[in-house]
Parts: structure tokens; C-alpha cells; sequence
């Protein structure tokens, strides 16, 4: 067994690399096992820039911003590292591409702890023309296949025990709220994209999970879930939570057959968060609309906002084909099938503090 180094020794030191090593050897076979999943299924790997001129319109993440600089002195333009590569990847959809996939370098500044790093590597990718819940298939071959390559029949992570090759659990957020906290949430829900937040506010009150002032009702949700749902979501195998109030999906259309629920869904795995899927929003109007929201929002809360990229609006304007899409955490499903407690160690080098 190999001795755990001293603290303060740097990542690259011997010790501490060797620690690290067979980790990495695991995300290298898991690397080629999700790359062979996407050829069978005729994907094709893309590679966009990382450097846009919007990083992302969700309220609370923060984005790291730098100048792109011209030959001459003014030519100066302000660009931020992408927290997602999807308003690229979108437009290659426009462009003709049916399906596509991504291994992208993303930047979050902010986010730090066993299971975020600034920068990760996140597993995105498109199907045009096929509806959300395809996705669903598309994540019990991945994650099987990824498993199989680490040699591992389940996932064992923070006391918790995973099968992902059993049949996996479909959850709704609303039967998730009912079966983990007692609350009715769509009975608190009005259908705007910022509900009153009275209601929830009490029946959070009720659980002994208490709201801070000025709470918003999504923030009220995600405390709820953190402390009451989120742990138990993943327990014996994968949990597919779906159908979330379409004020928490920002980028995804609404059901047709319940236009207060979007068409999005989150797979988690040992109580880990590990991707969030869409059925795309494709009308550009729309869209706009929901960015200024967002923006409006993240000027509230913290007193700044991002640029839209009227570029990525065209190309919804020019005619986005129907589709569906998905984030995975690809360090985190690493984590799962190494068995490593931190991202850290699955890192090839982490983020300097």
C-alpha cells in the first residue's frame, strides 16, 4: 500500500503522482470505452473554441473572463472561457450536424471541493431530430460502458452502493419531493418563470429546513433538495430525475403535454450529480426572452452580467432543428469507476491553489 505523502507537497512530485496513478489509468480506459460508444452509434467527436463572447447565461455560475487582443493597440474585445460548450455545439446542429459529441476543458470560477474544479472536463452531446428521453439510453450505454472498462460491477462512493446494471430507477422532481420530503411542490408552483416563494417557503418551514431572507422559490427548491432529496438519489442504482418546473431550465422547451414542466432531466449516480439533459429550446424569441431574465436576475444577485451571443440567437433564427442534449460530468463518472474520494485524484495535474 503506498504511503500517503505529507500535505504540501506539490501534485507533480512522485508521491503524490503515484497515488494518483492508477486513478488516471482507470479515466484512460473509461476515455476510450465512451469515445467507442459514440462510433457505434455514428457520432461525431467536435472540438470548438473554449474562448466565447457569452460563457454561458446561468445565474449563479461564475465564468473567467480575459481581452482578446488585435495587432493594433484598440483592437480589444472582452471574451470569457466557456462554462459549457453548447451555444457552439448548437450551431453546428444548425449547420447540418445530426449528431455530435464533445470532451471539452470547462472553466467555473467559484467552484471548488471534492466534486468541482475550476476547470473539468465535461462530456456533451447532441442526437437532432430525437426526443430528450433518448438521451436516457444513451447514458445506460455510457456509464455500463464505462464500468465494464474499469472493471467494476458497481460503484461504491461515500458509503453509498450502486448498480448501474440494473434496471435504473425513472424518478419525477415531483414525485421526489413527495416520496423524500412530503411536499406537494407543483402545488407551490404558479407557473411563472419566478414564482412567490410563500408557500414553499412554509411547507420548508414544516420539514425544519429553514430559507434565508430573500429567497427566491428556486432557491427554496435546491435547499430542500440538497438536504432532503439529493442524497438518497442514486441509492442501489442510477436515478433518472426528470420533468423539472420549466422556470429551472433555462435552455429547455416546455412539455406539450404539461407546459409547467420542462423537458429536462438529471442522472445521478451514489447520491452524485452526474449529467443534465434537455429537450431543446429551439425558438429564438423565446430564448432571448429567457436570457434577459437570467441576466436580470444575475444583475440582482451579484451585480454583473454576461453578453448574449446574438450569433448563437441567428443561428436559432436561421432554423435550429428539433433536438435533444446532454452534459456529463466526465470526471465525476471517473471518480465513480476508480473509486477515487476526490476529483482531484483523477485529475492528470489539478489547479494550482
Amino acid at each position: 500500500m503506498l504511503a500517503t505523502p505529507p500535505p504540501g507537497i506539490s501534485p507533480w512530485h512522485p508521491d503524490t503522482f503515484a497515488r494518483r496513478r492508477p486513478h488516471l489509468a482507470v479515466r484512460g480506459r473509461v476515455l476510450g470505452a465512451v469515445r467507442c460508444v459514440f462510433e457505434e452509434n455514428a457520432f461525431v467527436e467536435v472540438d470548438t473554441p473554449a474562448l466565447q463572447v457569452s460563457p454561458g447565461m446561468e445565474p449563479h455560475l461564475q465564468a473567467f473572463a480575459t481581452d482578446l487582443q488585435g495587432p493594433h493597440p484598440d483592437d480589444r474585445r472582452r471574451l470569457y472561457l466557456h462554462t459549457s460548450p453548447e451555444f457552439a455545439m448548437k450551431k453546428l446542429l444548425v449547420a447540418g450536424m445530426p449528431r455530435i459529441y464533445q470532451i471539452a476543458h470547462v472553466y467555473r470560477n467559484g467552484e471548488r471541493s471534492g466534486t468541482h474544479s475550476p476547470e473539468f472536463s465535461m462530456l456533451e452531446w447532441y442526437r437532432a431530430g430525437e426526443g430528450y428521453r433518448t438521451l436516457i439510453q444513451d447514458c445506460e450505454d455510457l456509464v455500463r460502458a464505462a464500468a465494464n472498462a474499469a472493471g467494476r460491477s458497481r460503484f461504491d462512493f461515500r458509503g453509498m452502493v450502486c448498480d448501474p446494471f440494473k434496471a435504473w430507477r425513472v424518478l419525477t422532481v415531483q414525485d421526489a419531493f413527495l416520496d423524500y420530503a412530503g411536499i406537494d411542490l407543483l402545488a407551490t408552483f404558479d407557473g411563472t418563470h419566478d414564482p412567490d416563494p410563500a408557500a414553499l417557503a412554509a411547507e420548508a418551514e414544516r420539514i425544519g429546513v429553514h430559507p434565508h431572507a430573500g429567497d427566491r422559490w428556486e432557491d427554496i427548491v435546491f435547499r430542500i433538495m440538497f438536504d432532503r432529496i439529493e442524497p438518497h438519489l442514486g441509492e442501489g442504482v442510477p436515478c433518472v430525475l426528470t420533468d423539472y418546473p420549466v422556470c429551472m431550465a433555462a435552455l429547455s422547451r416546455p412539455k406539450p403535454e404539461d407546459p409547467r414542466l420542462a423537458e429536462r432531466f438529471e442522472l445521478y449516480a451514489c447520491g452524485l450529480e452526474l449529467a443534465n439533459a434537455f429537450g431543446e429550446l429551439t425558438d429564438a424569441a423565446a430564448q432571448r426572452a429567457r436570457f434577459e431574465a437570467d441576466m436580470d436576475l444575475k444583475q440582482r444577485l451579484y451585480g454583473e452580467r454576461f453578453p448574449v451571443d446574438e450569433d448563437f440567437l441567428a443561428a436559432l433564427e436561421h432554423g435550429m432543428p428539433e433536438s435533444s442534449g446532454i452534459a456529463l460530468g466526465f470526471d465525476r463518472l471517473v471518480m465513480l469507476c476508480s473509486g477515487a474520494e476526490s476529483i482531484d485524484d483523477v485529475l492528470w495535474l489539478p489547479v494550482a491553489l
